[in-house]
C-alpha cells in the first residue's frame, strides 16, 4: 500500500441528502465535512431553528489522492459522484477548506454569497479569523469577505467591517 496524501475532494449529493451522506461516511470511517448554518423556519403552528448546509448538495470528504479511497464515497447512498474532471474529482486546496472551518468556528455571521472569479485576494489581520484569506468585495454598501471553494463554484461572505485586512 502506498503512501498517498491526504486531499479534500468535494463530492455532489442528491437534493437534501446531505446530512444522510455525511453520517454515512462517518459510519464507514471516511472522514469528512458538511458546514452548517443555523436558519429560523417558521410554520403555521411554531418556529424552529434549524442546520442547513451552506453549501447545499455537497458534502467534502478528506481521503488519499488514490482510486481506492473513492470506491466507499462512491458506494454511498445518496451520492451522486465526485466534483471535477473525469468524475474522479479534483482537490480543493486545504486552506480554502479550513478557512471555511475558521469562520464557522468563530461564530462569525456568515451566508452564502454569489461565487465571484474576479476581485482582490486579501487575508484578514488579527482577530479570531487572524489569517483567514478570500476575496474582498463590497455588500449592501459595506465590506465582505469573500471565501470560495472553487471546485464546487460555491462563496461564504462575512462582514469585515472591524476586520483589518492586507493584499495577498
Amino acid at each position: 500500500m502506498g503512501t498517498a496524501l491526504m486531499r479534500w475532494f468535494a463530492v455532489q449529493t442528491r437534493p437534501r441528502h446531505e446530512k444522510k451522506v455525511a453520517r454515512e461516511l462517518l459510519g464507514k470511517s471516511v472522514c469528512n465535512f458538511l458546514p452548517l448554518l443555523s436558519e429560523k423556519h417558521s410554520w403555521s403552528d411554531r418556529q424552529r431553528e434549524v442546520q442547513v448546509p451552506l453549501f447545499p448538495g455537497y458534502v467534502f470528504v478528506r481521503l488519499q489522492d488514490d482510486l481506492d479511497g473513492r470506491i466507499p464515497v462512491l458506494r454511498t447512498m445518496g451520492v451522486v459522484g465526485f466534483v471535477g474532471g473525469r468524475g474522479l474529482g479534483s482537490a480543493i486546496p486545504d486552506d480554502q477548506i479550513q478557512a471555511i472551518q475558521s469562520v464557522l468556528d468563530a461564530k462569525v455571521p456568515v451566508g452564502p454569497y454569489p461565487f465571484l472569479k474576479i476581485g482582490q485576494m486579501v487575508r484578514i489581520i488579527g482577530g479570531s479569523l487572524d489569517g483567514v484569506k478570500g476575496i474582498i468585495a463590497g455588500k449592501n454598501g459595506d465590506a465582505s469577505l469573500v471565501i470560495s471553494i472553487e471546485m464546487i463554484q460555491r462563496s461564504i461572505a462575512i462582514r469585515v467591517a472591524g476586520y483589518r485586512v492586507e493584499p495577498v
